[in-house]
């Protein structure tokens, strides 16, 4: 099949990440290449390469002889993850609280002003991903190689955790939580940012639904639609 349709690789990783953040394309489902070429009108490459993307980040599995499957994390696996992140992000916000300048303050504020017009907006996919940068970018700032490579990889897991298990009634890692944080440091009171930020955590840990998802869908055409 030809890609007549025009739809590029990372449209499709966005529809695919989309419904997984919706809910309606569950952990554990296959993604069958031949079924998501024909819904996507693209050749069976285009799809395996957006296949590696997702895999790429941490929203896809890949096994030999079997096909693609969307990642499914466990409740101990979610509430692990937010362990770990509980204690690395309170080095990563004391050590920035220390260090911050002006121009950091200015990218910080900004990125949350982005995130408010998201939130304003509705929009799922960006609200979450602008969530996880927050956090990405307070790593980013510290300069610390280790401290980002490690919080991508907890931010990745994070997002997959977050579509999973949301309650879609009332998720909100709002932005009025990462604007205290941001005036904290800029303050540079790292004691009150550290704290803001374990509460940070906790709430949105709280806001999750942890209990095991068994109602899987597997009408791709109807999650993708």
């Amino acid at each position: 099949m030809t890609d007549q349709t025009g739809v590029s690789t990372q449209q499709i990783v966005e529809k695919v990440w989309l419904s997984i953040a919706e809910r309606r394309l569950r952990p554990g489902v296959q993604l069958k290449e031949e079924q998501m070429a024909a819904i996507f009108h693209v050749s069976r490459a285009r799809i395996r390469q957006a296949l590696a993307a997702l895999e790429r980040e941490g929203l896809v599995t890949i096994i030999p002889n079997r096909g693609a499957f969307v990642c499914k994390p466990t409740v101990e696996e979610a509430r692990d993850v937010f362990f770990v992140r509980r204690t690395v992000e309170r080095c990563v916000v004391e050590r920035l609280g220390r260090s911050a300048s002006k121009d950091k303050i200015k990218i910080l504020r900004e990125h949350v002003a982005k995130e408010r017009v998201a939130n304003k907006n509705n929009v799922t996919t960006d609200i979450i991903k602008l969530s996880g940068g927050f956090h990405l970018l307070l790593a980013e700032l510290t300069e610390s190689d280790f401290l980002f490579t490690t919080m991508r990889d907890l931010i990745s897991r994070t997002s997959l955790i977050t579509a999973v298990y949301r309650n879609t009634n009332r998720f909100n890692c709002g932005p009025d939580e990462h604007a205290e944080i941001v005036e904290a440091i800029l303050h540079g009171d790292v004691t009150k940012a550290a704290d803001l930020m374990a509460h940070h955590l906790e709430h949105v840990e709280s806001e999750l639904d942890l209990r095991e998802i068994n109602d899987l869908s597997h009408d791709l055409s109807a999650a993708l639609a």
